[in-house]
């Protein structure tokens, strides 16, 4: 063969070799482009995945959820139970940020959370044993009052119209949200017949930190209604194992707060009450003829005490339908724990002191001695 031919067999060779090198120079270049294509991809949705997982569930939401922490849970149970509650939208992220964080020592408990809480403050509430938020402002619900007086502070202290609240907290619509919401404290005894508001001695009276400018009316109810199942939790077994409910509760209950002055002894008044009961004779409680009446009046007349009203204690025997006022820490615990007494009356001197006595002559001296 000439060596002309050779080398241009050779050249030829070499020239087709380039060309598979190209060939292969672009495949790993295309192979690669793709990898980090898809890796940026990849990293880019994990980025979304991580922070989204670290946001407030919904941060606009400040409806409180009760949320149970049991004793001796670790992070995978608390995280899995907040997940659970809707609380936080991933457990997994929420239990590695913990650990990245090395946080630990978390208590046990009943909380109040809501949606709207950042994972760091979840944290410290969990650490604390209480919720970790500074709120824009808070608002005291005083003691003895009824939903409507309930209502004017809502309008003193928020932009909803007493009107508005009082609406709402007495519709069919929202005492039936409620009781899904709270279906242990919200029993059949609210929607029974005569009981005139639903939801009257269940918004319970505290001071409640709201973390939002204007709440709505909805939150502001259930914090409320939150209230009242954190304060009748320590009862439950006890009314149980007696018998009565959280409705006969809060009813006797209102009864000590709407005859309570300054001075007043509301475990011994309780005995009192407990005593009629017990020989079925009428409570006869002024209170309760000024919730039959619909009206606050400085003095209640004889004409008043006939007053034919299921609430009115002059004319039924028993504790009347529902509460007539929200009931505070210290009317409920002189319900469950009354003193022990004979005692059939008592009245309150212009001083707020209260003289009691077992018999009717006595009581009458009472009344000469010191009202009149």
């Amino acid at each position: 063969m000439p060596n002309g031919s050779k080398k241009e067999i050779m050249f030829e060779k070499m020239k087709e070799k380039k060309k598979e090198v190209k060939i292969v120079r672009r495949i790993v270049f295309a192979v690669v482009l793709i990898l980090l294509i898809v890796g940026g991809i990849g990293g880019y949705s994990a980025y979304n995945y991580v922070t989204g997982g670290l946001s407030p569930y919904d941060e606009t939401n400040e409806d409180p959820i009760a949320v149970s922490i049991p004793i001796g849970s670790g992070i995978d149970t608390i995280s899995q139970t907040l997940e659970d509650n809707n609380v936080i939208r991933d457990a997994r992220i929420f239990k590695y940020y913990v650990k990245f964080k090395n946080e630990s020592d978390f208590q046990a408990g009943d909380y109040t959370l809501t949606q709207s809480m950042t994972p760091d403050e979840l944290i410290e509430s969990l650490k604390s044993g209480r919720i970790y938020r500074e709120p824009v402002f808070t608002m005291n619900i005083p003691e003895g009052l009824t939903l409507e007086q309930i209502a004017d502070v809502i309008e003193a202290r928020t932009n909803h119209s007493a009107e508005d609240f009082f609406a709402l907290v007495t519709s069919e619509e929202f005492v039936e949200l409620a009781r899904q919401q709270f279906p242990d404290l919200l029993t059949d005894e609210i929607v029974a017949e005569n009981v005139r508001y639903s939801l009257e001695g269940y918004l319970y009276p505290a001071t409640y930190p709201f973390y939002e400018e204007n709440p709505s009316m909805e939150t502001i109810a259930f914090a409320m209604l939150q209230g009242t199942q954190d304060n009748v939790q320590p009862y439950r077994e006890i009314l149980a194992d007696r018998g009565q409910s959280i409705h006969w509760l809060l009813t006797f209950a209102s009864l000590l707060e709407e005859e309570a002055t300054a001075q007043t002894d509301r475990k011994t008044i309780a005995s009192v009450f407990n005593n009629r009961l017990e020989i079925d004779m009428p409570l006869q409680t002024d209170p309760t003829v000024l919730y039959a009446l619909g009206e606050h009046k400085d003095r209640v007349l004889y004409a008043d005490l006939e007053v034919q009203d299921p609430y009115n204690t002059y004319v039924n025997r028993g504790l009347p339908p529902g509460p007539i006022a929200g009931a505070g820490r210290a009317s409920l615990e002189a319900a469950m724990d009354p003193s022990s007494s004979e005692y059939l009356y008592f009245l309150a001197d212009p001083s707020g002191t209260n003289h009691f006595a077992v018999t009717y002559d006595e009581h009458l001296a009472n009344i000469q001695e010191y009202l009149r």
